[in-house]
């Protein structure tokens, strides 16, 4: 288990099967496991295939649930090694939620995960996905925005 920031983490396949305590939500990014989590912890599963290239949506997808369950939990993100899959959530949520700049990301989880590897073509894969919550903010605002019909 590596922490990459003092909320986000990620971690193995045994990280997840035997999660630390400090830890409140827990999403598994491993299509080949499925995971029995403990009845205290929060948690999801969103599969990706390991040494594929992210899926802008499955990407988006693992963005948006981390999102929702950070505020609140130390979040961990697993896959089989902890090395590429997870690490790839990680850095798309910070460079999607957070703002940070792909090469800075990058630079934190090498720093923070020795010998990780993102996942091939991460870096369009989170491009897609940040203009994915663009359209999504911008519709919710015309909703948001739009005055109520009157009859």
């Amino acid at each position: 288990m590596h922490m990459i920031t003092e909320k986000l983490l990620v971690g193995n396949i045994n990280d997840a099967k035997e999660p630390p305590d400090q830890i409140g939500a827990l999403l598994l990014v491993a299509a080949e496991y499925a995971s029995e989590s403990p009845s205290w912890l929060i948690s999801g599963r969103i599969p990706f295939s390991e040494y594929a290239e992210a899926e802008p949506l499955l990407l988006d997808q693992a963005v948006n649930w981390v999102e929702q369950h950070i505020s609140d939990n130390r979040v961990m993100v697993c896959c089989r090694a902890g090395m590429g899959r997870s690490v790839s959530v990680v850095m798309a949520y910070l460079c999607c939620v957070q703002g940070m700049t792909y090469d800075e990301v990058l630079k934190l989880v090498m720093r923070r995960r020795p010998g990780a590897m993102p996942l091939p073509n991460l870096e369009k894969a989170i491009t897609q996905v940040r203009l994915l919550r663009e359209v999504r903010a911008k519709d919710k605002k015309k909703r948001v925005s739009r005055p109520a019909s009157g009859a």
